[in-house]
C-alpha cells in the first residue's frame, strides 16, 4: 500500500506501517496522518541538528548541543514520553521505532563529532607542547654568597693558608670577656651605653652585652688551649652607631691571634703584609703607624696604598702582657700579636664602594652587582 501524498515525506519514508491490510484504509490513514503531527518536532530535528552538531568546535559546546538534541528535555524525549499516550499498538510501535532510529542516528553523529574534536585537541597540545630537544636547556639564576660573605671567606681562607685555625665565639658576650679580660679600664669610653648595646642581663663582669668586636675570642680560646695558638676569628659586631655611608650598627670584623715562643714586632708586619699582597696584589705596599689598643702594645694601624692613597685597614699589635695575665699565660715564657679588620670596609677598598649602606641594600638589583 502506497501512503497518500499528503503525508510528510518525512513520514512516508520512515513510517509505512506493515501488517495493515488494504481493506481497512481508513484507519491506516488516520493512524499516519497522527504519526505525521506527532513527528512533526522530530522532523524539524533532523533538519537542523546535523548542522548544529557539525558546526561545533569544543567538547562543552558539542555537550550543550547534546543536551538540546537527545537529552531529558529535548524533541526526542518529549517524544518517547508521548508514547505512554498512544493507545493504538501499531502506532506506538511504529512510533517507538522512529523516534530510536533519530535517536541512534543523532547519537552516532554526536559521538564522531566528539571523536573528532577530542583528536584535534590532542593534536593541538601536542604541537604546542613540543619541545626542541636539540636546544640547550634552561639554567636558572645563579645565586651566590653576599659579597661581604665572599671577602670574609677570602680573608680566612688566606690565613688559613698561613698556618691559621679559623675559630668563631658568642655574639651576646659578658662584661669581662668584651672589656676586663681584654684590659680595658671601667673608665673607657666604649664601656659607656651610648657606645654599647647592652642586655637586660646579669651583672658586673657577668653583664650581658653585644659585643662591640671579635676579640672576646682572643680570651676565650686561649683560657682553653694551650700556647702555640694561631686562630682567625670572623663574625658580627654590634655597636651604637648612627648608619652612614661609613658605619653601620651592626657590621663584620675578623680578628686575628698569634701566641708562641719569641714572636716579635717583625712577624706580625710580615704576616700582614703578606696577606695584604695576597688580597690586594703582589705589588701592594703597606705601612705601620703608631697607635693605642688596651690589648696590644706596642699597637700600631697598617695602612694600605691603593688607588692612589694610602688608607688605614688593619689595627695591629704585640699581645698586652696583661692579656695573658687574665688568661693564665706566662708573659714571661711567651709572645705574640693580635690584628683586627672590618670584613666590610676590606670589601669596600677591594671593590671600589664608596657608600657602606649599598652593601645591605635589599633590593636585588644593587646585590647582582656583586657577584
Amino acid at each position: 500500500m502506497v501512503l497518500p501524498t499528503y503525508i510528510p515525506r518525512f513520514a512516508c519514508r520512515s513510517f509505512l506501517i506493515p501488517g495493515v491490510r488494504t481493506d481497512t484504509g481508513s484507519t491506516a490513514l488516520a493512524t499516519t496522518a497522527n504519526l505525521s503531527n506527532r513527528m512533526d518536532p522530530l522532523e524539524e530535528l533532523t533538519k537542523d541538528a546535523p548542522d548544529r552538531i557539525e558546526s561545533a568546535t569544543t567538547i562543552a559546546e558539542l555537550d550543550v548541543i547534546e543536551a538540546e538534541v537527545v537529552g531529558r528535555r529535548s524533541p526526542v524525549a518529549e517524544a518517547r514520553r508521548e508514547l505512554g499516550r498512544i493507545e493504538d499498538p501499531v502506532e506506538r510501535g511504529a512510533m517507538g521505532k522512529a523516534i530510536n532510529d533519530i535517536a541512534v542516528d543523532l547519537t552516532s553523529r554526536i559521538d564522531a563529532k566528539r571523536g573528532a574534536i577530542e583528536v584535534e585537541e590532542v593534536n593541538s597540545n601536542l604541537a604546542a607542547d613540543r619541545v626542541d630537544v636539540t636546544l640547550r636547556g634552561r639554567v636558572p639564576d645563579r645565586g651566590t654568597h653576599h659579597i661581604i660573605q665572599q671577602t670574609i671567606d677570602e680573608i680566612v681562607d688566606i690565613f688559613v693558608g698561613l698556618g691559621y685555625q679559623m675559630v668563631q665565639g658568642p655574639e651576646a658576650e659578658t662584661d669581662f670577656y668584651n672589656f676586663t679580660a681584654l684590659n680595658i679600664p671601667k673608665t673607657h669610653p666604649t664601656r659607656y651605653e651610648s657606645d654599647t648595646l647592652y642586655l637586660d642581663y646579669g651583672e658586673g663582669d657577668e653583664e650581658v652585652l653585644l659585643r662591640t668586636h671579635t676579640s672576646p675570642m682572643q680570651a676565650r680560646h686561649m683560657e682553653e688551649h694551650e700556647p702555640p695558638v694561631y686562630i682567625v676569628v670572623p663574625g658580627k659586631v654590634f655597636r651604637a652607631d648612627a648608619v652612614d655611608a661609613t658605619h653601620l650598627p651592626v657590621f663584620h670584623q675578623i680578628e686575628g691571634l698569634a701566641v708562641d715562643d719569641d714572636i716579635t714586632f717583625a712577624d706580625l708586619k710580615g704576616t700582614l703584609a703578606e696577606f695584604t699582597r695576597q688580597f690586594f696584589g703582589s705589588d701592594t705596599r703597606v705601612k705601620f703607624i703608631p697607635h693605642y689598643f688596651p690589648f696590644t702594645e706596642p699597637s700600631a694601624e697598617m695602612h694600605v696604598y691603593t688607588q692612589g692613597k694610602w688608607i688605614e685597614l688593619i689595627g695591629c699589635g704585640m699581645v698586652n702582657p696583661a692579656v695573658f695575665e687574665h688568661v693564665g699565660y706566662d708573659p714571661q715564657a711567651l709572645s705574640g700579636f693580635a690584628f683586627g679588620m672590618g670584613a666590610d670596609r676590606m670589601a669596600m677598598v677591594r671593590h671600589g664602594i664608596t657608600d657602606l649602606r649599598t652593601m645591605i641594600d635589599p633590593d636585588v638589583r644593587t646585590l647582582e652587582q656583586y657577584r
